[in-house]
């Protein structure tokens, strides 16, 4: 009877086991113990120590030992194959949204939305001019580059032997730590799991259960099926022996998150598969050492699943997609993955003209499961791309008939299969539009006062004070008299219980507060408002935009608050109003503009060719008899607010982006003690960060401030 031994078990056996351990404990554990949180950091700074030296000396051994005929044959090989593997992924990738349901959604303002994208510069990205830089904060294109240079001027130098010798002992001496790091794997493992059930917020989820089962099912069919089977049919390796070579990479790449940590890991596995098929061909030995670390630069493999998103994103926010945009992302988007794919979303999701606020719904399947399948998949890549050049350096390519036939029935068939069960799955989901629901569901997120509202004016004798100051009426009546304007969200409206609740209801609780009375909100008309202020029947309304026409009417108060211009238009229609250069020079566009930012002079100097029609309240542009106006200009966080209510609508943000619009209170002309008392008390609510808050509660909507409310 054979003797167990633990160190029998394979590596690939360990890793799996001790993952699974680390999520059973971290999900049941309530705390999350500094010691496992440093071991799963410790683990992967190990791996990345090496990685990096790793790819360079790889790169400069690989391609400076080879011959220049070798070279020139090698690089045909691998764009080739690159090229028609990446247009396999892509079948799989451009079918996947037809298994997303018809699901209706909008979102809330987020400063995302009106963010400038980063300008991709594809020549900075991989021509380093100071290489040690690159190297210092891990440009992995430019060190790439520079690697693969050296490579180049290593190849016609007749008298390199030394040169590659100490090259190659370099590259075998970080190898072997890695090997070493990799004896610690399990331990690490473990505790990655751990954290990660330890710290995973099931809410987190919400809205993207669609886009993770999507990669997953993607992931799995491309990483256990398409790659492994291609290679089985045209090359002379097994479908088992391929898995074999991959596994360990593929479970601590998942574990970790991380295809870049386990390229040693790669190069090593699939040299030793090579050799032991060709070990009589003339530098096939070299082409994992080339191959693999390039392939972290290329858009391939995970980074293709970016691709996946943007189309997620468009289908969330309600984008229509034609033909023509599928044929813009691959050609606009495969060229953005050169970098890495959270450097390039924001620019992808711009395709589309998807809103900016989904790039948080990027990161955060990123960083919860996504982040691991993209790395799962890269390392599949990344494993079957050299063994195919191999394979077309040795010219050994064969077509097993009998496993094409076995493989064209049977991938079809399941890939078939489990997107229209994805799609029925998703389709017997019990979806409901929530975003209506949050919005108008909200309270106070912070301590309130006794107040009361009237819907009219009662702008009568008894009522008037206009030679008192403001303070001292407040002080004389015990409350403070505001108006606020009807269908002004998210600034002030009714909740689903019908209080009068908004960010600037809750300003003016919070100044009533400080000022020791109660508060009477009255509904005014924004054209009753300078009047009603000078009466003194008013001693301060809501906010408005700082704009000439209003400072001429009234003494605002400092800003507290400000909106950039938006678009309002129909989800079909987001890619006409993407540009104001574009927008501005067409003569058939008619843009309804919400009286509160009409600023007539402005508006008559800028809209030259289109019409820009004046309207009481932005509730009108949603009515069908006002269908006839294209779209509505606004400020973006009152936008967003609409589109809760109307999801079929959707914001865009032209550009170039222009200058925000500042919010402030207007109030009486000649009382410059009260604005002197704003002053200062808006500041005062700046520094402690009160308005923040309220912003990020009423107009980001941010709900779990209201589990820590004040």
């Amino acid at each position: 009877m054979t003797k167990f031994k633990f160190s029998n078990i394979p590596t690939s056996t360990r890793i799996i086991v001790a993952m699974t351990m680390g999520l059973i404990i971290g999900s049941f554990s309530v705390t999350l113990y500094s010691t496992v949180n440093h071991l799963a950091d410790a683990f992967v700074m190990l791996l990345q120590m090496t990685a990096l030296p790793y790819i360079s000396l790889s790169l400069m051994v690989g391609i400076g030992g080879l011959s220049a005929s070798k070279a020139k044959s090698a690089l045909k090989s691998t764009i080739i194959l690159v090229i028609l593997l990446i247009a396999l992924m892509l079948c799989f990738i451009l079918m996947a949204p037809l298994s997303f349901p018809s699901w209706q959604t909008a979102e809330f303002y987020s400063a995302n939305t009106v963010k400038v994208s980063q300008e991709f510069n594809i020549v900075e990205l991989f021509i380093p001019s100071n290489p040690f830089n690159a190297f210092a904060n891990a440009v992995i294109p430019s060190v790439v580059f520079f690697s693969v240079f050296i490579g180049v001027g290593l190849i016609p130098i007749k008298n390199k032997r030394q040169t590659l010798a100490v090259l190659g002992n370099l590259k075998q001496s970080v190898s072997n730590i890695s090997h070493l790091v990799m004896r610690f794997a399990p331990i690490g493992v473990f505790c990655i799991g751990w954290r990660a059930a330890a710290t995973l917020d099931a809410s987190q989820l919400d809205g993207l259960m669609i886009y993770v089962a999507s990669a997953l099912v993607l992931t799995a069919l491309l990483t256990f099926l398409v790659f492994p089977a291609l290679l089985a049919t045209i090359t002379p390796f097994g479908y088992r022996a391929i898995i074999k070579a991959s596994r360990e990479a593929m479970i601590t790449a998942f574990a970790t998150g991380s295809f870049f940590v386990v390229i040693p890991i790669i190069v090593e596995k699939t040299k030793q598969l090579i050799t032991t098929q060709y070990p009589d061909t003339d530098n096939v030995d070299k082409v994992s050492d080339v191959i693999v670390p390039i392939s972290y630069s290329l858009p391939v493999g995970g980074k293709l699943l970016s691709l996946l998103f943007v189309l997620f994103a468009a289908w969330f926010s309600g984008a229509y997609i034609s033909f023509e945009d599928y044929v813009q992302l691959v050609v606009m988007g495969i060229p953005q993955l050169f970098g890495t794919s959270t450097l390039a979303m924001q620019n992808l999701l711009e395709i589309f003209n998807v809103s900016h606020s989904m790039f948080d719904f990027f990161l955060v399947s990123e960083n919860l499961v996504v982040g691991r399948l993209s790395a799962l998949l890269s390392v599949t890549f990344a494993s079957c791309l050299p063994i195919l050049v191999a394979t077309s350096m040795a010219k050994a390519f064969t077509l097993k008939k009998k496993s094409l036939i076995k493989y064209l029935i049977i991938i079809p068939a399941i890939s078939v299969l489990s997107f229209i069960s994805l799609k029925y799955a998703f389709s017997s989901i019990s979806y409901q539009y929530e975003g209506y629901v949050k919005f108008i569901e909200r309270d106070f997120l912070m301590e309130s006062v006794k107040s009361t509202h009237v819907d009219n004016a009662q702008n009568n004798s008894a009522n008037l004070q206009p030679n008192v100051g403001v303070l001292s009426r407040i002080k004389q009546r015990g409350f403070i008299r505001v108006g606020y304007y009807r269908d002004d969200l998210p600034y002030s409206f009714h909740n689903n219980k019908g209080k009068l609740v908004g960010f600037d209801i809750e300003i003016m609780n919070q100044l009533a507060l400080d000022l020791n009375v109660d508060i009477e909100f009255v509904k005014v008309f924004r054209n009753q408002a300078q009047t009603l202020l000078t009466s003194g029947y008013l001693d301060i309304t809501t906010g408005v935009p700082v704009i000439p026409d209003n400072m001429f009417k009234y003494t605002l108060t400092m800003p507290y608050s400000s909106q950039s211009l938006a678009i309002i238009v129909k989800d079909k229609r987001r890619e006409e109003f993407t540009n104001w250069d574009n927008i501005l020079q067409r003569d058939d566009l008619i843009l309804g503009i919400p009286e509160s930012f009409y600023y007539e002079k402005a508006i008559a100097r800028t809209f030259t060719h289109g019409k820009a029609w004046e309207i009481s309240t932005p509730r009108l542009f949603f009515k069908p008899e006002f269908s006839h106006i294209d779209a509505m200009l606004f400020g973006a966080a009152a936008s967003s607010a609409w589109t809760l209510l109307n999801p079929s609508y959707t914001v865009v943000v032209p550009k170039p982006e222009l200058a925000p619009l500042f919010m402030a209170f207007p109030i009486n002309k000649n009382d410059h003690s009260f604005e002197l008392f704003m002053r200062n008390w808006i500041t005062m609510k700046q520094q402690s960060k009160t308005l923040d808050k309220l912003f990020d509660y009423w107009i980001k909507g941010n709900s779990n401030l209201a589990d820590k409310k004040q």
